[in-house]
């Protein structure tokens, strides 16, 4: 093995935690490698620079990977840790991601200013998202609500709602948890309630097809049962072509040997929706995501094909 590892991540302080817990679990199989020899590096990512627009408008889920995959390709560093459900579908060229650590929570959460919940909140209340998909859901939920854009890290969206310029904001409870900011937390939505993005509350880590002493270290801490359902649900969004511009919500959970997996399609105005569910074997994952999203683009006549 190589005298050092450096993991690529992007340098919020989410997304530093979870490099953190990367290498914690990369130490306990690597015996010979002290503290110090596994370099967690910062990369800024366009996501990460620009704040005010959504990312559907400046390119799409890439952006916040492109920049450290870029270093990968280029053998700056040897792993690159994303959280998944901020990855393109498919995969770029010379690159695997095949290393999922456990799931976090997968639901999305609600904060509110004066700790209503949402069927609490005054009508015309603003909530802030960043996302076509929850913007749709939440008014699926409560068509009174006005729905605003909202960027930046959690900290800059719960200090923007304090200040007032929203009344509610959505977010992934992961991050919440992570950042140990439970007690903010309003409302937990079950995954049945609000269905979340694919791949939410899941850490990835990738590395070069080429780099066969990584592909065989990232084996050994890849959880299993996680690795099941986001190949499940990974696989929706590659039938469907989902990016950010693509308001889609994938979850799928395990109960003994069987998978579940539950998917939504809103139309582009958000007006129409389609719903898909099925359980299939752990072995069959892949295939059972294939056909979810095959069944999804039927039911909206092909609505996204180009």
């Amino acid at each position: 093995m190589k005298k050092k590892i450096i993991i690529g991540s992007r340098g919020s302080k989410l997304a530093l935690i979870y490099a953190k817990k990367a290498k914690e679990e990369l130490l306990k199989y690597l015996n010979d490698y002290h503290d110090e020899q596994i370099i967690i590096k910062e990369i800024v990512t366009t996501g990460d620079e620009v704040k005010d627009k959504r990312l559907s408008d400046l390119g799409g889920k890439g952006l916040f990977s492109k920049n450290i995959e870029n270093e990968l390709i280029e053998k700056k560093i040897d792993i690159a840790i994303h959280a998944l459900k901020d990855m393109p579908a498919i995969e770029t060229k010379g690159l695997i991601t095949n290393c999922f650590l456990e799931r976090n929570d997968p639901r999305e959460i609600l904060i509110s200013s004066q700790n209503k919940k949402l069927d609490e909140l005054d009508k015309d209340s603003i909530i802030g998202t960043s996302s076509f998909r929850r913007e749709f859901q939440l008014k699926k939920l409560r068509k009174d609500l006005n729905i605003k854009l909202i960027r930046g890290n959690v900290d800059t969206r719960i200090k923007k709602l304090k200040e007032g310029e929203y009344d509610a904001i959505l977010l992934a409870s992961a991050g919440m948890k992570s950042l140990d900011l439970e007690n903010k937390i309003t409302q937990f939505f079950s995954t049945s309630e609000i269905i979340p993005s694919a791949g939410q509350g899941i850490i990835a880590l990738q590395c070069r097809k080429s780099d066969n002493e990584m592909i065989e270290l990232l084996k050994k801490i890849n959880h299993k049962h996680t690795h099941f359902c986001a190949l499940a649900e990974r696989n929706v969004l590659k039938i469907l072509e989902g990016d950010c511009e693509t308001a889609v919500g994938v979850h799928a959970k395990i109960n003994d040997n069987e998978i579940e997996l539950d998917a939504e399609l809103f139309s582009l105005d958000g007006t129409k929706r389609y719903n898909e569910k099925k359980i299939g074997t752990l072995e069959s994952a892949r295939k059972l995501g294939q056909e979810v999203g095959i069944n999804l683009k039927k039911k909206s006549d092909n609505l996204y094909k180009k």
